[in-house]
């Protein structure tokens, strides 16, 4: 009877919430598709797991997020992945879950918080700095240039801006002229904000970097309006969404610090269950970055991060 106790205990299904910042954007589909695919070979291995997606759809809805992981926390899951949207905000709610004894692995975006059993993301910083050193390679190491930022509170698009900063800083023949206009969550947004900035500074205008999809893809979309693409302005971007792999090809866009989201989602629900099962777990966990370019892009590695098979992991998702 013991041993069937066990046995029957053994089976339990883990249910692992993940939490990504908002739910529009192709990125988080990647991360998406990551998860669905650690649930897939874990099963392969006789583990039952299942995957709850769940989070805001802007992902400048920090009320929202907090509410599903307060929600999650309630109902005593077996363990929330979390993309946190604000790195102040959510240390509250994710404390609060750690200590009803629900683990929490962070993915994507730091937390001002040492209690997650996990950190799964890309070296943001070292984004930023490659963003900047392939945008000063563009543009010959002359002339000026935009940084055109994200959101206050988002730590990852934070830690690339600085990278960014700090990185053209080198070169001493490049002005920032400007590095102050935040654009909020989506590429309509970004667009206006882009739109903005070509009217005050075009003229006089060799680069913009752009640290997300949004934002790329909004810069991108106000570039072509002013007939601007195509290389006039070089633009440096940040995630392999649909358009921006498309202006990659087209050569309106002339690089993107890519990420690789799938190996994020993938590694955050394994990482879950090691910490589940109390296997130690790494504290942090670096999923690599790297600069793709319309002469690299098709490489079989670059391809494939710039195109990943999303539908072969996310068809059984709910």
């Amino acid at each position: 009877m013991l041993a069937l106790a066990l046995q029957s205990f053994g089976a339990a299904t883990l249910d692992i919430a993940v939490i990504p910042k908002g739910t529009s954007h192709e990125f988080w589909k990647s991360i998406h598709a990551g998860a669905m695919k650690a649930k897939q070979e874990l099963g392969d291995k006789g583990e039952r797991v299942n995957i709850i997606w769940k989070g805001p759809l802007r992902e400048d809805d920090r009320d929202q997020q907090i509410q599903v992981v307060e929600n999650f926390t309630a109902r005593r899951i077996s363990g929330i992945v979390l993309a946190p949207l604000d790195s102040t905000a959510l240390v509250a709610p994710v404390e609060t879950a750690i200590r009803a004894r629900v683990p929490v692995v962070i993915i994507d975006s730091s937390l001002k918080s040492d209690m997650p059993a996990s950190y799964i993301a890309t070296d943001n910083y070292k984004g930023g700095q490659l963003g900047a050193a392939h945008l000063a390679k563009c543009i010959n190491e002359r002339g000026n240039v935009i940084l055109l930022r994200y959101q206050v509170g988002s730590a990852s698009t934070e830690a690339r801006e600085k990278g960014f900063m700090d990185e053209i800083k080198k070169y001493k023949d490049i002005r920032v002229i400007s590095s102050d206009q935040y654009t909020g969550a989506t590429r309509d947004l970004a667009y206006q904000a882009a739109q903005n900035l070509l009217n005050r500074y075009g003229k006089d205008l060799q680069g913009i970097f752009a640290p997300c999809e949004p934002v790329t893809i909004g810069v991108l979309m106000a570039l072509k309006d002013i007939g601007k693409a195509a290389g006039a302005i070089q633009l440096v971007g940040f995630d392999a969404g649909a358009q921006s792999v498309v202006g990659l090809k087209a050569g309106d866009v002339q690089g993107l610090v890519v990420q690789n989201p799938v190996k994020m989602g993938y590694l955050g629900v394994m990482t879950m269950v090691d910490v589940i099962h109390k296997k130690k777990a790494p504290k942090v966990i670096d999923t690599g970055v790297q600069v793709i370019t319309r002469d690299n892009m098709n490489e079989p590695a670059n391809k494939e991060l710039l195109e990943p098979p999303l539908d072969k992991y996310l068809k059984d998702a709910k």
